[in-house]
């Protein structure tokens, strides 16, 4: 990231390397939430330890509880044995809770508790197990909102947010659009094994003009679309596939 908003978000970054307070990424789909987790964790206290990514939308309500606190055996029909949850896994280093705003009510209060007290019960467990985790967490939710309408709890919400990051979208980094673009153009020509020297000069503008609503990774998925599909040497305007371009009559 060239830009200067990019810039400012690096320097903050920097800033945090030797905390190790809880953070909160704030930004919308697509914009890279998930990078800026790993570059805190490979600057902080912990970089030499381990680090769990979960993606909470993606885990059905009912398994919540045993993937981030484990299970015993026999706490379930098919636990046959036991079993540690991210939540024990990373202890000693760092926890990326993605898409934070999806996690249930229910187990907002369960994490709540590990936080305060450090501690947890496997599902179907007496035994208490300790840990020493960092936690970063990211979500493209307005959280103050969430916590107004009571989705998410207010508690919960300022332990996470020990400190914020807010990740801008692609759109208010114009500067970042080129270096990103000629980024990716050269990972996926190298991985597809095509030949194509860049781009050309409406192809630039038009990505420039572009808004970019699924940020970063719509980009980079415009860009693997045009090296795949492009016949010239450099990637044309049509070959990107963007909304705001008509190629009908190409």
């Amino acid at each position: 990231g060239e830009s200067d908003v990019m810039q400012e978000l690096f320097a903050t970054i920097a800033k945090l390397k030797d905390t190790d307070a809880n953070i909160l990424i704030l930004g919308e789909n697509g914009t890279g939430k998930d990078l800026i987790a790993r570059a805190l964790y490979h600057h902080s206290p912990r970089c030499n330890q381990v680090f769990i990514s979960i993606d909470l939308g993606s885990i059905p309500e009912q398994l919540f509880e045993s993937e981030l606190f484990g299970y015993e055996k026999g706490a379930f029909t098919d636990a046959r044995r036991d079993k540690p949850g991210r939540m024990e896994v990373a202890s000693g280093g760092t926890l990326f809770l993605d898409e934070i705003g999806n996690m249930p009510y229910s187990m907002q209060i369960l994490l709540l508790r590990v936080l305060q007290e450090k501690e947890f019960n496997p599902v179907g467990s007496d035994k208490v197990k300790h840990i020493d985790v960092r936690i970063v967490s990211a979500t493209n939710e307005d959280m103050e909102k969430a916590v107004q309408e009571g989705r998410f709890r207010e508690d919960l919400y300022y332990r996470l947010a020990e400190l914020e990051i807010v990740q801008p979208p692609l759109k208010d980094c114009k500067d970042d659009i080129l270096p990103l673009a000629e980024f990716f153009r050269k990972e996926h020509s190298g991985r597809i094994r095509v030949k194509n020297e860049g781009f050309t000069e409406e192809a630039k503008a038009c990505m420039l003009e572009y808004d970019w609503p699924g940020n970063v990774r719509e980009l980079n998925a415009k860009i693997k679309r045009a090296v795949i599909v492009a016949d010239n040497a450099l990637l044309d305007v049509c070959d990107l596939g963007l909304d705001n371009v008509d190629c009908s009559d190409n």
